[in-house]
């Protein structure tokens, strides 16, 4: 399997890498829906209230009306949560788990 990225994917990589790296947060994550918007997100909290990269990423993407997606990226996590990406998106869609240096960890799908 190819650890390349097309430059559309790519740019998911670089926009997660992005929202992470504005508040220094250990985790980032973009997608792209089926309409080619693309959405990024970084994991906050506050006190003991936590989000993660990919809950906030599957909130924007939700508010702004997608209803499924080509692509996620999560950088930073050991584990992606799939049932998450699946109850938004289906099965099928493919999951990209990185470094927070951009390097592809392990291709998964949903």
């Amino acid at each position: 399997m190819s650890d390349e990225l097309t430059v559309e994917d790519a740019k998911l990589v670089t926009l997660a890498q992005g929202a992470r790296g504005r508040i220094a947060a250990v985790q980032g994550a973009a997608v792209r829906d089926q309409m080619g918007r693309t959405y990024s997100a970084a994991n906050v909290g506050a006190g003991e209230f936590r989000l993660s990269a990919t809950q906030l990423v599957v909130a924007q993407a939700l508010a702004a009306g997608a209803s499924g997606l080509e692509l996620a990226v999560v950088l930073g996590v050991e584990q992606v949560d799939l049932e998450l990406l699946r109850a938004f998106a289906g099965t099928g869609v493919a999951v990209l788990r990185c470094s927070v240096t951009g390097e592809i960890l392990e291709r998964l799908s949903t």
